[in-house]
């Protein structure tokens, strides 16, 4: 049994930050991939931002710059600081572990509101 479990999520002004944490728990051997996707009313889940075991990360076009993903292999946590946010950021955002067999699992979401 593996559980992956978000937080961080809220309501925050255009131009602000949040952090969002992810943990995974259970029954796992040796997590390969992290990441967070998201997921707007009427469009595709896309990819946010991933990182590698090793550290190497990859982040779509729309974020580079403002958010910034980190992990940590030891408590298999992965954080994404989201800054300047925007109200276009606004959706849910899910956290996605891949283990180095391939098994996948998700997060079950946490909504991120980008409003004045």
């Amino acid at each position: 049994q593996v559980q992956v479990m978000e937080s961080g999520g809220g309501l925050v002004q255009p131009g602000g930050s949040l952090r969002l944490s992810c943990a995974a728990s259970g029954s796992i051997v040796s997590i390969s991939v992290m990441g967070w996707y998201r997921q707007a009313p009427g469009k595709e889940r896309e990819l946010v931002a991933l990182i590698l075991s090793g550290g190497t990360t990859t982040y779509t076009d729309s974020v580079k710059g403002r958010f910034t993903i980190s992990r940590d292999n030891t408590k298999n946590t992965v954080d994404l600081q989201m800054n300047s946010l925007k109200p276009e950021d606004t959706t849910v955002y899910y956290c996605a572990v891949r283990s180095e067999t391939r098994n996948y699992y998700w997060g079950r979401g946490t909504q991120i509101t980008v409003s004045a």
